[in-house]
């Protein structure tokens, strides 16, 4: 049995990632898309299960924004594996503010598995889709 679901992670939004218009910086967003997936992965085995020979590169980021957050606010960061195809996984993302249960953003990241050596893409071996569960429509 699969030993991924939802990943949640709750954050503390720091006075660092606060920009010029006095919310927090849209590029923050990417960054933590990316901490949480690789959290995740990790959490699940997937670091073990690919080896030292492959690994996930970032071919897409997508990123729809609905409301802003800010400083001190402590959101929710949710993330799930949609699909896994052939050599690509796809990803998905919510931002959610905890005092009103708004989501504030929704992203995926369109992963592709890679040979380290070659920078090739490779099939994503049996053993690593096995760790996933896969959620459509969370």
């Amino acid at each position: 049995m699969p030993l991924s679901s939802v990943y949640s992670k709750l954050i503390k939004i720091p006075k660092s990632a606060i920009d010029e218009n006095g919310h927090v910086n849209n590029v923050m967003y990417v960054q933590w898309m990316q901490d949480v997936a690789v959290e995740h992965y990790a959490s699940i085995g997937g670091i073990e299960a690919q080896g030292s020979e492959s690994t996930w590169v970032v071919r897409e980021h997508k990123i729809e924004y609905f409301l802003p957050a800010f400083a001190d606010e402590e959101i929710e960061i949710k993330t799930w594996v949609e699909n896994i195809r052939r050599v690509r996984s796809l990803r998905k993302y919510e931002f959610i503010r905890k005092s009103d249960e708004k989501v504030l953003v929704k992203g995926e990241t369109d992963w592709v598995f890679v040979d380290v050596k070659t920078g090739m893409p490779k099939a994503v071996p049996e053993k690593v889709q096995k760790i996933f569960e896969l959620i459509r429509d969370a």
